[in-house]
């Protein structure tokens, strides 16, 4: 694999996409390894990195600042500001900013990948939504799930990983902790601050936090 292609090579590259209908607003700060096959209607924005064997689909969008390696970015997509290596992103998908997928993260189509989520080794299937402050390694995740903010699928016991499965339009509240391997049902709701460690029935809510306790007419020693 030849890598940041230099002087005239790189430029040419660059000309040879753009001859081919691809927008490459600032060619000289874009890098385009040889392998690389980019779809007519693409834009490719300043500073990007295309390395090994991308392929880029027809009117994706390659945001600035963007590093993609040996991934594949389907029709419509839109990744900004995000590293993506040996992953899969489906048609009409938004990934990032500041996301990151790992190898063998699986996007489908019109989903939503955002800001500081990280996905690895998961497949992630058509209209779910991970929109931000995530970890989702090592999971299934059915159609049209919703995974609140600061959501961890809990992976690894110090020794071996586990999966966790997800089902469809299941939602996950924010800031809890699936717990591995467990599996949350079809149209089952967790609700946020849980931390999950059993299977959730379809159509089942889980509830895994202790109550809260508010002690009425106390005051700290320091506002004293």
């Amino acid at each position: 694999m030849k890598i940041f292609l230099q002087g005239q090579d790189r430029h040419a590259t660059n000309e040879k996409h753009m001859a081919n209908g691809v927008h490459i607003i600032d060619p000289a700060n874009v890098y385009i390894d040889e392998a690389v096959q980019i779809s007519p209607g693409a834009i490719i924005y300043p500073g990007v990195i295309l390395e090994g064997e991308c392929k880029i689909g027809k009117d994706a969008i390659i945001g600035a600042n963007s590093n993609l390696t040996n991934t594949v970015v389907g029709e419509g997509a839109h990744i900004r500001q995000s590293v993506l290596i040996d992953a899969e992103v489906g048609a009409n998908a938004q990934i990032g900013p500041f996301a990151y997928l790992r190898p063998k993260a699986n996007i489908g189509e019109k989903c939503k990948v955002g800001s500081f989520v990280e996905v690895k080794n998961s497949n992630i299937d058509d209209g779910s939504s991970v929109a931000h402050l995530a970890y989702i390694g090592d999971s299934d995740v059915g159609r049209k799930v919703n995974v609140g903010c600061g959501v961890i699928t809990a992976n690894y016991d110090g020794k071996n990983k586990h999966r966790t499965t997800i089902g469809n339009n299941a939602f996950i509240g924010s800031n809890s902790n699936l717990i591995a391997p467990v599996t949350i049902g079809e149209d089952a709701f967790v609700a946020a601050g849980s931390t999950i460690t059993d299977d959730v029935p379809d159509g089942a809510m889980g509830i895994a936090r202790q109550r809260q306790t508010v002690k009425t007419n106390w005051k700290s020693p320091k506002s004293s």
